[in-house]
């Protein structure tokens, strides 16, 4: 019996991948729980592991090359007993993520494998028509319902006998779609030498970030609050303390500082530590701070999310910190590592930036943007001294949340980062 393996959908919304390596190749024996192939996909790099054991018949696509979820990957050929146990689809829980395949009856023409390659002709057990499952496109499935086609009864056109949408008209009676005629040809256009301009493929991580900003900005409307908060405090006790730090393996900066004060400040605004459930209409609050740290990679921006960041001292806060940054800058970040946050922190002056105008990771409902600390002149006790100015952003959901709830947050956080000793006793 041969069990067809289609690319799982590993959630997250992750639609697509790209091939990077595969561990195994044609005619060799596989475990289940081996590592089957390494893919790409937009937030991690992952192994896919065989969700069955048998000998590799086919495998679907080339290195480099983009499969989307419900590609086939596999063909295995599973043992007789083993393959009738498993007629029907299963779902099998493997490294955190579901990994589903599904054994299905091909056209006695069988698969066309991506390499070209033909495969023998493979006889399987006895399965009831009923319950077999036809290969066949979306489109051509809803065409079919909606004219009312028994999709079983038709032969496919399409690779390894696939029922295309042209199948269910040609069986209805309907004519086929014929190509429109050739456009006129375009005036001849210069390009320009090829040495004046370069092309770059975009990566998986990129397209999700072009949807996910465009998905925020045109289901959130934005509000951004910009503030300044004096820390010379803050900037003295980091000095204090960071050779001791050090001397434990703990770089100190200061944005363990600023998740410390932010956690602080989400407990007295829950406002902004909530999601909106439009189709319920409700706001669900969520009673635990998980902390989005946007990172930037070789690939693109990153965010790993510190789990319960308000049960962590300030050590172990920047232990974490340090720690996703280096893996996701290696994309080796797993995918619980990088979902579930209830809040994000951009520290865009880490590079340059005074104030700027965050995108909110939706669906958390605001996101904090933190500017480099700059040493200005400043007015203390009535008179003008140097200090130290750090430029916080702040954009919300304005849907949720007011612009006085976001002002409160703000003199909240201000008041934290101003006089930190407080903010550790707390």
């Amino acid at each position: 019996m041969i069990f067809v393996f289609k690319f799982p959908d590993i959630g997250e919304g992750i639609h697509e991948g790209k091939i990077l390596e595969w561990y195994a190749s044609r005619g060799q024996t596989i475990k289940e729980g081996d590592s089957l192939v390494k893919v790409e996909t937009d937030k991690v790099v992952a192994d896919i592991p065989a969700p069955r054991t048998g000998l590799v018949k086919n495998l679907f696509g080339s290195v480099g090359q983009t499969i989307n979820v419900g590609d086939v990957l596999a063909e295995l050929e599973m043992d007789p007993a083993a393959a009738a146990a498993s007629a029907k689809v299963e779902k099998v829980e493997e490294g955190g993520f579901g990994v589903v395949g599904q054994i299905e009856a091909a056209q006695s023409d069988a698969f066309l494998p991506a390499t070209g390659e033909g495969m023998e002709h493979v006889s399987a057990p006895e399965i009831p028509s009923s319950q077999l499952k036809v290969l066949a496109s979306p489109v051509a499935r809803r065409v079919a319902q909606q004219m009312g086609v028994d999709i079983r009864a038709i032969r496919g056109t399409g690779p390894g006998g696939r029922v295309l949408k042209d199948d269910i008209l040609q069986a209805h009676g309907a004519p086929r779609a014929t190509p429109a005629p050739p456009a006129a040809p375009l005036p001849a256009v210069t390009t320009p030498p090829a040495a004046a301009v370069e092309y770059e493929e975009l990566s998986q991580i990129r397209k999700t970030i072009m949807a996910k900003m465009v998905q925020s900005k045109f289901t959130a409307p934005h509000m951004t609050v910009h503030e300044e908060v004096e820390v010379s405090r803050l900037v003295q006790m980091r000095h204090e303390a960071k050779d001791a730090m050090a001397a434990h393996g703990v770089k100190l900066s200061y944005l363990p500082f600023i998740v410390r004060a932010v956690v602080l400040a989400l407990k007295k605004h829950r406002k902004l530590n909530c999601r909106l459930d439009v189709e319920n209409n409700r706001i669900i609050y969520q009673n635990y701070c998980h902390i989005g740290i946007a990172v930037d990679s070789p690939d693109g921006l990153v965010v790993p999310v510190l789990r319960d960041a308000d049960r962590k001292s300030i050590a172990e806060l920047s232990t974490s910190i340090a720690d996703f940054a280096a893996r996701a800058r290696e994309r080796r970040l797993a995918l619980t590592e990088i979902r579930g946050g209830t809040f994000t922190i951009t520290n865009y002056g880490a590079i340059a930036g005074t104030h700027g105008v965050p995108i909110i990771n939706f669906p958390e409902v605001a996101i904090l943007g933190v500017g480099r600390v700059l040493e200005r002149p400043v007015v203390r006790g009535g008179q003008v001294v140097a200090g130290h100015i750090l430029p916080l952003s702040l954009s919300a959901d304005h849907r949720i949340v007011d612009g006085a709830e976001a002002s409160r947050f703000m003199l909240e956080l201000m008041g934290l980062l101003s006089d930190p000793v407080t903010m550790l006793l707390m």
